[in-house]
């Protein structure tokens, strides 16, 4: 075999080897990341609240999102009454 093939053959294998380290790194690296629930923010702005009950509490980017006090999953969560604009998805 002659050595620019050894030195491919190497290079695929590294990096096949390297493919779960780097999948993981991205994942964490502030790329989006699967929904994982409610937001600390909407479960608390339906404390000691009702279902039905309109508040309103602070999203992602600081803005004021108008909610309604829904159950899901056995808890009040408030639920934004419209989904703000993040513009175009990457």
């Amino acid at each position: 075999m002659n050595k620019q093939k050894m030195l491919v053959l190497t290079l695929a294998t590294t990096l096949l080897g390297l493919a779960p380290t780097i999948s993981f790194g991205a994942e964490n690296s502030g790329q989006r990341r699967p929904h994982q629930g409610p937001p600390p923010e909407a479960i608390e702005a339906c404390k000691d609240k009702q279902v039905g009950d309109e508040v309103g509490f602070a999203g992602r980017k600081g803005e004021t999102l108008e909610a309604i006090c829904q159950e899901r999953d056995g808890e009040l969560v408030a639920m934004p009454t419209s989904m703000p604009d993040h513009g175009p998805r990457q």
